[in-house]
């Protein structure tokens, strides 16, 4: 297939399209480095300066063809410009500002969160619906999107009876940021397309995710950005580094706020389960894309064990949460349509900790601690 990848210089995205190297596929990549550039200003530093793409891309042989393409999604011409060329069978939507607390800095930020993911996504599938109807788009959303609710949280939809009447609705969704908030106005967006022209469309509800891909070696070239500072870094990445800097491992309020998490193995073998099963024309496909549970507590208790066996040994500190959450909380998502596809889930454990512990180690001096403690608070 020709499969167009968006936002190929992410986490997500790199790590994408590193394992579709071992495959037959034709790859077009596509970035514009914009979270390298807001890193930059808001001097929040990667644990390793990795190479631009085409850097990265330059050496590698692979029977497929590989070109990336350096644009912006949130600029029609250049995105209505690259599907036309390519007719691509699968667009990956990654291109997005991924952070909460960016987006909660000042109106500035705020709006440009907003403006980048909105504009990126109304320009694909704008895109989409004039070109390439046809065309697989999966786009990557979070978990986020739902919040916290007093119910269980089922996979995207919900069936409502009501006064003798029923009918089928997506999930309701109240984001605790206006990152999330942007993810819920895509979802609409790309449900308006899908059921007025008859897109086929996959959102993929993801919760944080962690890891390194690939697992075993990794070689400084292809390793995806790592960041673990108070803005654009999740909070595993943070736990492990305060860890091998012999820092208290900072715990928001009461650390019972609950959520869902993957392993980026998972996370890829996810998109492809989804490349695999294509929705009919028209239809929206929704999973939700996480593996376990735990709350922020359990998770810095899980660090706190496992660093010991290699003996690095830390406490759990509590601190003032900068965010606007429910701290305590019901919380039961469902998430069992991916393993009826065949999803088989790498869970958490302490040798997965190691590893990224160790990695870690190997660039300790590049660490700044001091962009670790939350700066950004929400009021």
């Amino acid at each position: 297939m020709k499969i167009l990848i968006l936002g190929a210089d992410g986490y997500l995205g790199w790590s994408m399209a590193a394992n579709l190297f071992s495959s037959s596929h034709d790859l077009f990549l596509v970035d514009n480095y914009s979270k390298r550039k807001h890193m930059k200003s808001l001097k929040r530093y990667p644990l390793l300066e990795t190479p631009l793409v085409k850097k990265r891309i330059q050496n590698i042989k692979r029977k497929g063809v590989t070109k990336f393409y350096q644009l912006d999604c949130s600029k029609y011409v250049d995105i209505h410009k690259i599907i036309k060329n390519i007719m691509p069978d699968v667009v990956i939507h990654f291109a997005e500002l991924p952070s909460a607390p960016f987006s909660m800095i000042n109106t500035t930020n705020s709006w440009e969160t907003l403006r980048n993911n909105l504009q990126s996504t109304f320009n694909i599938i704008h895109s989409l619906k004039d070109l390439s109807p046809k065309t697989h788009l999966i786009k990557l959303g979070t978990m986020g999107e739902y919040g916290t609710p007093n119910i269980d949280i089922e996979e995207g939809w919900l069936n409502i009876k009501h006064k003798k009447r029923s009918d089928r609705f997506l999930y309701p969704r109240q984001g605790s940021s206006l990152y999330h908030t942007s993810k819920i106005m895509d979802t609409d967006l790309i449900w308006f397309y899908t059921r007025m022209y008859g897109l086929s469309c996959t959102d993929l509800m993801q919760g944080p995710v962690y890891g390194l891909y690939p697992n075993k070696k990794l070689d400084d070239d292809v390793a995806p950005l790592f960041t673990y500072d108070d803005i654009f870094g999740t909070v595993l990445n943070r736990f492990i580094i305060q860890a091998i800097m012999n820092q208290p491992l900072t715990v928001y309020g009461t650390g019972n706020q609950i959520r869902g998490y993957i392993n980026i193995l998972d996370s890829i073998e996810c998109i492809k389960i989804a490349m695999k099963n294509k929705p009919k024309r028209g239809e929206l496909k929704i999973y939700n894309q996480f593996t376990e549970q735990f709350s922020v507590l359990e998770l810095a208790e899980l660090v706190r064990k496992s660093l010991k066996k290699i003996n690095i040994n830390v406490n759990i500190k509590k601190v003032k949460n900068p965010r606007v959450e429910k701290e305590n909380h019901y919380y039961n998502a469902k998430h069992s349509n991916l393993k009826k596809l065949g999803l088989k889930a790498n869970k958490l454990n302490e040798k997965m900790i190691i590893q990224i512990a160790n990695y870690c180690m190997k660039y300790k001096s590049n660490i700044k601690i001091n962009t670790i403690m939350p700066k950004v608070k929400w009021k």
